[in-house]
């Protein structure tokens, strides 16, 4: 279909048949064409404008005029814009909510060309590929990620463009909903066919692909020319195919946004199983690291621990909250940088070179992508400038981290010498402003610039020579918009001009001439403005080109400033908190000395410290107290305190030793999946079960009143079972908090189990927490009081009493519950003897195979009949 032979409607802007459009809007159709499934901002003068259904989506997102200018084909032409300058605030509403844009600009010359000034898509922005400073959470990397499944084995790559860093990683598909947790993408890519609708139970953001994107073959030769590389085996990718197809999917679709190539991905990481500490997507939540359970970004430990003086530093913090580290050495490596930094009072010197520091790292991103704008460079020449003020403090330490740190912090002089020579001290905002090329660095835009500032001493200097030169002493040098620049003498004088003179304009009384040098000068006067313009111009592209060669520099200098910077603020932390160091050993232990948890400890006046004491031969902590007495807290201030271990940083306790700790699992908390068809209690055995199932000795589980969403039975059996099972099958470390009372006995089964509580006083009908862990379990749970501090009206708390009264005598009678784990068997306890219940007192259930438990019940049916 011919492109003038279509129309756009106004709802979904698609071509329809036999109408005539005019130039303009054949140019735009063709360009929506390439672009159907984003919003085009088409560059009209000041404005980018958006047609049709464009125009009409666009008005609503953006709370934007939507108007009717002219037709073309006969069909009016639905409209709305944005002013050009403004366009960056009104690109981040729509990314936030999810649209995609194409910007389109001129690239020809209004002044020749014939019809429609000539238009091209320069950058296409997703939620996945920003790199613009506006657009982006200075403190948060955005990561575009690519998913491809292979027979049950997912592939992930994921990248930050704003920074470069590229990593992959193979994980079987049930592991798949933590994977998206912890690395949080803005934006997902899938093949074409892929479901996986948790993705939008999540929120996040899907893209589909045609399935040939993600070729492995494909995908291998083009990471090989991304990268330069003979193969890929040095990256340690070698067999991971769905992970290298998706990688490939990322780069190409990363490219085509861009509109160039991508000189900063210079390499990519494998990540392994056992390299960090695993967290599930419901621990992650639990323990809001850096988002509390309603989505806040405080208070959560990011929002206590953040310090840093950089956004470099911020986002390397959150990284190193969600990826704790599993290597004891690696761990101690980062602690005693951390330890020496605090030993010197160093942290406060670091955050005074490192306060208000440009973004070295998204300003070298740009850098590569060729989008970075005159204050970006302008801030990273003040930015190196800065950091060796950084050297005298680093020299005083020692420890092992601190050598390639410092040799990393080196400032690249070529790169250095090369921005303090081309750029102005203050730039402009932007480029098209002029004034952003340094005088000195270019003679010919000197010169531009010298016409443009000296044009009047120029004129009264000719002036002055050709008074001499004539000997006419009324001769004037001017300039006027319609003939330029002229000199004029009177009609008598006229006779008397030397011969180089040519006459410009007659007068009545005076006669205007022009001489050579004159008319040189007024074609560099007159045109100096914009060739200095273009000049500079192209003076910032050519230096935008000599700073790609040091692009890994830059990068590497990124990462060691982030890096000291986070070492710096836990450093700070630890001193002001009062926190120590944690050991590690290779025993299977968990103590902790008087345990804080970090974010609740900021939000109150005084908190009470807790001991924590688990071994091999104590796995298990049953944990009972009234509601609001601290229990959840104890438990997960404990899973804190091994996470913040195993960052590397001090913990917020008296003393804290630690074994190898694999995986921290948390069931805490009452959620529901209505999306998904899933209730409250569904979803909590859906937890359990991930833990029952994967939970290893080495694993601390948090489980945190389980079975309370079902019936007293049924969820009093299921917590013994849930608890028998992590003791006997599991052997983790294991805090289990629970109102089940009955399950207060499974430390009389057995010995790895303990008892522990919180507890509370009463005083005239009011009820004070004391928030300290004693041994052994609590006297009762105070609901009722707890209600009554929540603010339940005073019939109901009174109600309440008789009748709890009432089930207590009915209890103390016999006549209401039963013990299900007492340990005499009823029939023992009414004298009953039979061959029955002698044949069923020898079964062991839990030693049954199904069919054995088959044979044991008919055998039983055959003994009651006989």
């Amino acid at each position: 279909m011919a492109v003038d032979q279509v129309e756009v409607s106004p709802k979904t802007a698609k071509p329809v048949a036999d109408v005539q459009h005019t130039p303009m809007m054949q140019q735009y159709l063709r360009i929506k064409a390439d672009h159907a499934d984003k919003l085009v901002f088409y560059r009209m003068g000041d404005f980018y404008e958006l047609f049709y259904g464009d125009a009409e989506l666009a008005a609503k997102l953006l709370d934007i005029t939507l108007t009717t200018r002219g037709a073309s084909g006969g069909v009016p032409i639905r409209m709305a814009g944005v002013p050009y300058h403004s366009m960056e605030q009104y690109l981040a509403k729509l990314v936030k909510l999810g649209q995609s844009v194409a910007i389109c600009e001129q690239i020809g010359d209004p002044n020749t060309s014939k019809g429609p000034v000539e238009r091209k898509v320069v950058r296409v922005v997703t939620p996945g590929t920003l790199t613009d400073t506006a657009l982006l959470d200075e403190k948060r990397d955005n990561v575009l990620l690519a998913i491809h499944a292979i027979k049950g084995l997912v592939g992930l790559a994921w990248l930050s463009l704003s920074s470069g860093a590229f990593r992959l990683k193979e994980v079987p598909a049930e592991q798949l909903v933590s994977e998206l947790e912890r690395i949080r993408p803005a934006e997902i890519l899938l093949p074409d066919g892929l479901q996986l609708p948790v993705i939008s139970q999540m929120g996040l953001t899907g893209k589909a692909l045609a399935a040939w994107h993600f070729d492995t073959e494909t995908a291998q030769r083009l990471l090989k020319q991304q990268f330069g590389t003979h193969d890929l085996t040095g990256f340690g990718c070698d067999g991971l195919l769905p992970a290298l197809g998706a990688a490939g999917a990322l780069v190409d679709y990363a490219r085509q946004t861009q509109g160039s190539a991508l000189p900063h991905l210079t390499a990519l990481a494998v990540e392994r199983g056992n390299e960090y500490l695993v967290l599930d997507a419901a621990t992650r939540r639990n323990l809001e690291l850096t988002e509390t359970i309603r989505n806040e970004s405080a208070p959560t430990l990011m929002s206590v621990l953040d310090q840093c003086a950089s956004a470099m530093g911020s986002r390397l913090l959150r990284h190193w909250l969600h990826h704790p580290l599993r290597q004891h050495d690696q761990i101690i490596t980062r602690q005693q940088a951390v330890i020496e930094l605090m030993e010197q009072d160093a942290a406060g010197d670091v955050f005074e070179v490192l306060n208000r520091m440009a973004d070295i790292e998204r300003i070298t991103a740009r850098i590569a992508l060729r989008t970075a704008r005159p204050r970006d460079l302008s801030g990273l020449r003040d930015a190196l400038l800065r950091l060796p003020e950084l050297n005298p403090i680093l020299q005083g330490l020692h420890a092992e981290l601190w050598q390639p740190l410092q040799a990393a912090l080196v400032v690249p002089p070529a790169c250095m010498s090369l921005l303090a020579s081309a750029l102005q001290a203050e730039p402009a905002v932007v480029l098209r402003e002029g004034g952003v090329i340094a005088d000195g660095y270019s003679a010919e835009l000197d010169e531009l610039r010298a016409i443009q500032t000296n044009c009047g001493e120029f004129l009264l200097a000719l002036e002055a020579r050709e008074r001499e030169r004539t000997g006419i002493a009324t001769l004037k040098v001017e300039f006027n918009r319609v003939h330029g620049f002229y000199i004029e003498v009177s009609r008598a004088q006229a006779d008397n001009v030397p011969d180089d003179y040519r006459r410009r304009q007659t007068l009545k009384n005076a006669e205007r001439f022009i001489t050579p040098e004159l008319k040189t000068f007024e074609d560099k006067a007159l045109s100096a403005q914009d060739r200095a313009l273009a000049l500079e111009k192209s003076l910032y592209e050519a230096l935008l080109d000599q700073l790609q060669t040091h692009l890994q520099s830059l990068q590497q200098l990124a990462a060691a400033v982030a890096q000291l910077d986070v070492l710096a603020c836990l450093a700070e932390r630890a001193s002001t908190l009062n926190w120590v160091a944690p050991q590690f050993t290779t025993e299977t232990v968990l103590e902790i000395d008087q345990g804080r948890h970090p974010v609740v400890e900021s939000q109150i006046d005084h908190f009470i410290a807790n001991d924590t004491r688990l071994a091999s031969t104590r796995k298990l902590l049953l944990i009972t107290g009234p509601n609001m007495g601290g229990k959840s807290t104890y438990m997960r201030q404990n899973a804190l305190i091994v996470l913040l271990a195993h960052v590397g940083s001090l913990v917020p306790a008296s003393r804290a030793l630690i074994g190898p700790v694999d995986r921290i699992f948390t069931r805490i908390g009452a959620s529901d999946d209505l999306a998904g068809g899933r209730s409250t209690f569904m979803v909590e055995m859906t937890e359990t079960a991930n833990i029952l199932h994967h939970a290893t000795e080495h694993s601390l589980v948090l489980m945190d009143e389980v079975g309370r969403g079902t019936s007293t039975f049924d969820g009093l059996a299921l917590a013994y079972a849930i608890a028998r099972h992590l003791l006997e099958k599991n052997g983790s470390y294991t805090l289990f908090a629970t109102h089940y009372f009955e399950l207060t006995r499974l430390s009389q089964a057995f010995p790895m189990a303990a008892n522990v509580h919180l507890d509370a006083v009463e005083h005239k009908d009011r009820i004070v927490f004391l928030h300290a862990v004693q041994d052994g379990p609590a006297s009762q749970s105070y609901g009722i009081q707890v209600a009554q501090l929540a603010g339940v009206p005073t019939p109901v708390i009174r109600s309440a009493k008789r009748h709890l009264a009432e089930l207590e005598q009915m209890g103390a009678g016999g006549a209401f519950q039963g013990d299900l784990f007492a340990s005499a068997p009823v029939y023992e306890e009414v004298n009953v003897s039979s061959p029955v219940v002698e044949a069923l007192a020898g079964l062991d259930p839990d030693a049954l195979t199904p069919r054995q438990a088959l044979d044991a019940l008919y055998h039983l049916k055959t003994l009651l009949n006989a």
